[in-house]
């Protein structure tokens, strides 16, 4: 047994995050990870456009949404990143956040690094929006049939991130706690990029994959999706090491909290504007009281 724990403490180091490299261009797990989620997304719904007969949208509909998708997810990930998290470098540096050179000393490659969960939600719904009027489709059954397969895929994103060996969880004495080489201090660590594959992931996604054929009002598969990982997220923030140059934003939270707690907000707006409204039956001739 305590072979194994030591084994999974030092897992991280033994992990390379490169599966090849040919001169100065690196195939990552990360980016495999990136492919492997929109596959997965994308085979999900198109399995539930198939065995479901309640969604109008045709196959070439899905496949256009998924590219608009995803330019959205790239683009607001980056944008959400430097606005949220570095607003401060980029603006001294602007031409670092879209090129993959660092201008401070000389120029160097050095990649894009610095991704943002919630600057990518909104431009993926952002974009998607933008698709669903352009071609006259439905935004809350367009909703409807992508979410419950959105967790699917974001768990692979994840994983991505632990075997890049980022994200790291906070200091801890738990014994599945782990050794992260590129964190500071040889101290082990919660594998919260673990806890968040699997809670914000695989989790979330049997929850609403079960709820995906109860009888909602349409588009209330959004708000369940905004309020599950938002409170989730919420949940494990407590576990993972802040952002270097941020820390705690306000009190002993983090800045992915207060993004998440807009998120459960925002959720809970939208169940309530779109939540069924009574109406009062339809009065008789005569049925007053006279």
């Amino acid at each position: 047994m305590t072979g194994f724990i030591q084994t999974w403490q030092h897992l991280p180091e033994k992990l390379d995050p490169v599966i090849f490299q040919v001169g100065n261009f690196k195939l990552q797990y990360y980016g495999l990870m990136y492919i492997v989620a929109f596959f997965t997304t994308y085979l999900l719904v198109s399995y539930r456009l198939k065995t479901e007969n309640r969604f109008r949208i045709s196959k070439d509909h899905v496949q256009g949404l998924m590219t608009y998708m995803i330019i959205g997810l790239i683009l607001g990930a980056r944008l959400g990143y430097v606005i949220f998290y570095n607003l401060d470098y980029y603006l001294n540096h602007p031409l670092e956040i879209f090129l993959p050179f660092e201008f401070s000393n000389g120029v160097r490659f050095v990649g894009i690094a610095g991704m943002s969960y919630h600057g990518g939600l909104v431009c993926t719904i952002a974009g998607a929006w933008f698709y669903i009027r352009k071609y006259g489709l439905d935004f809350r059954q367009t909703a409807d049939l992508f979410i419950p397969a959105i967790p699917a895929g974001y768990t692979f994103g994840r994983l991505g991130n632990f075997i890049n060996g980022e994200l790291w969880g906070r200091a801890t004495d738990m014994p599945w706690g782990m050794y992260f080489p590129q964190a500071p201090g040889n101290r082990l660590r919660h594998p919260s990029q673990l806890y968040e594959a699997f809670f914000e992931g695989f989790v979330l996604f049997v929850i609403l994959w079960y709820l995906r054929r109860k009888k909602f009002p349409a588009g209330m598969m959004l708000p369940c999706y905004l309020i599950g990982y938002g409170t989730i997220r919420f949940v494990i923030e407590f576990f993972r090491q802040p952002d270097q140059q941020l820390g705690f934003v306000w009190l002993f939270f983090s800045m992915g909290q207060l993004l998440c707690l807009a998120m459960v907000i925002t959720g809970i707006a939208l169940a309530f504007k779109w939540r069924p409204v009574a109406t009062a039956p339809p009065s008789h001739p005569g049925s007053e009281r006279k």
